[in-house]
């Protein structure tokens, strides 16, 4: 590295902060001295004030001088002495033409690096890889020994399933490319990576099935990720609100899971999978909304049973949605649709009730919301038992003391249960938060307010794409073949194309002729 190379970038250092993002990197300019105190002088002026930032000066033989560069805690002392000092103090360097060939034959280390600029260097040591500089090269070199503390294997918690993998993804992103790899074992699974966010440099892994997968689904994710400029990436969710088609939507447009299986059976289907370091969450695109309601348990029980739980998701969701409206319109506007003995023992409920139904409603939901939000944040061992007393506790007491009625209690405990029979957290905040717009529609313009929100509801459904795929895909636009796993979950043997997404690729997922019967037995 030139000397007016270092003496603009001491001056000017202070001018780079603010404008990092993916572009290059400001030190990118700055290629290795032969000088070993330049390349050392240069990285300690970076690393200035960073005391987990090791600096090991050491002889390669005896005469060589030499240092290795690493972060504690991104790798281990121990690594470092075992793979590294010793085998190269105790190596004779007379035996060898150059240093690369003396640490390729000299080093128990799978993966060596060349690298040439302090750009290089610094991306080798934040990802925990010692580099090993020494005088008279313009290079250095990396070496593989990255390892740092992770969480184990474990079963998801946001994703439980009483038959299927008990294994999720962790926040390593080795793992959890392991974990994909170890079910999809051919080489058509295809994973290239990239960095994201100008200061974390988050690794990205966009994975997919080559002769599966449409290119241009593959081409438009890599160029929605290549948009991102962003000081730093700390979760999968940053990723999701940067790349959706329609950031206004209350509805997801990407299907986050940290099941492995989830994964690959999205993968088998054409689409991408996005895989974030330092989160268990992966992405898939694209998803439309039926997708979302799908577990995968579904595909692991009998198609009978899957089909008849995904009905009662749907019937479900359309409680959760609208059952507290259609009361609060009901006993608002159009009492005439309640048996009489029924209205009579509602009204005798709400005779000391002081609010009109959409107050006593909202005061109720946003209550139950509360606990609900209150449940999820306290420590485990308590949540649970604050959020169902707190319940029971409170709405209790409201009936009462004649703020709320017992029938509106009840109400709000069946779309509470209702919301949980939703698979997906995320639809079901959306769904919990239109609640309230269909509810004040309800206390103004009763049945047909109800309406006019299902309809606005419908109407923005339609209008939503999730990487160029209609969100409701298979009913608008209608495509009866894809109902085997819409409206009705079919038997394996049943499910012979993959989903239609944007092109016919593939299409084929099984061979013809496999019902099971009696009449296989004779087959040769």
């Amino acid at each position: 590295m030139n000397r007016n190379g270092r003496k603009w970038w001491r001056t000017n250092k202070h001018k780079l902060e603010p404008a990092r993002q993916n572009s290059p990197s400001p030190y990118a300019h700055l290629t290795l001295s032969k000088e070993t105190k330049e390349n050392l002088q240069t990285l300690q002026d970076i690393y200035s004030k960073c005391s987990d930032v090791i600096f090991r000066p050491f002889y390669i033989g005896k005469t060589i001088k030499a240092h290795v560069v690493f972060i504690s805690g991104l790798c281990t002392v121990q690594d470092v002495d075992q793979y590294v000092l010793t085998p190269l103090m105790q190596a004779n360097e007379n035996e060898f033409p150059d240093m690369e060939q003396m640490a390729e034959q000299v080093l128990a280390v799978s993966r060596i690096k060349n690298l040439a600029t302090i750009a290089d260097c610094i991306e080798e040591i934040g990802s925990g890889n010692p580099v090993l500089l020494w005088e008279g090269e313009e290079r250095a070199l990396s070496l593989g020994l990255a390892k740092w503390e992770k969480r184990n294997i474990e079963e998801p918690s946001a994703e439980v399933g009483i038959r299927g993998p008990r294994e999720g993804f962790t926040e390593t992103l080795d793992v959890s490319t392991s974990q994909i790899r170890r079910r999809i074992k051919d080489p058509a699974l295809k994973m290239e990576r990239m960095k994201i966010g100008g200061y974390t440099q988050t690794e990205v892994i966009v994975a997919y099935m080559e002769g599966i997968v449409d290119q241009t689904l593959v081409e438009e994710a890599k160029a929605r990720l290549n948009r991102i400029q962003i000081d730093g990436i700390l979760e999968s969710g940053y990723i999701e609100e940067m790349i959706e088609d329609n950031p206004a939507s209350p509805f997801p447009q990407l299907k986050d899971t940290e099941r492995p299986d989830t994964a690959c059976s999205a993968l088998l289907e054409g689409r991408v999978v996005i895989l974030v370091d330092g989160t268990p969450f992966a992405l898939i695109a694209p998803v439309t909304f039926f997708a979302l309601f799908q577990a995968a348990e579904d595909y692991y029980q009998r198609y009978i049973i899957s089909t008849a739980i995904r009905w009662l998701r749907y019937l479900f969701l359309g409680i959760s949605l609208l059952l507290p409206s259609l009361y609060v319109a009901i006993i608002t506007f159009h009492q005439e649709m309640v048996p009489t003995s029924l209205l009579i023992s509602m009204a005798a409920s709400r005779e000391a009730v002081p609010f009109p139904g959409l107050v006593e409603a909202l005061l109720m939901e946003i209550t139950f919301e509360a606990l609900r939000e209150a449940g999820v944040r306290l420590p485990k061992q308590i949540g649970a038992a604050v959020s169902i007393v707190g319940a029971l506790v409170i709405g209790q007491a409201a009936v009462d003391a004649g703020l709320v009625s017992a029938p509106m209690v009840i109400v709000v405990a069946i779309t509470g249960i209702a919301n949980f029979m939703v698979p997906r957290y995320s639809v079901g905040t959306a769904v919990r938060l239109l609640r309230f717009p269909i509810m004040f529609l309800a206390g103004t313009l009763g049945l047909l307010g109800v309406m006019l929100g299902l309809i606005a509801i419908v109407v923005h459904l339609c209008t939503l794409r999730s990487f160029g795929v209609p969100y409701l895909s298979g009913i608008s636009p209608l495509k009866p073949k894809e109902w085997k796993d819409i409206l009705y979950r079919s038997p394996w043997w049943a499910m012979k194309t993959r989903p239609h997404f944007t092109g016919e690729f593939n299409q084929y997922r099984q061979a013809p002729d496999q019902k099971p019967g009696p009449e296989r037995s004779e087959d040769p």
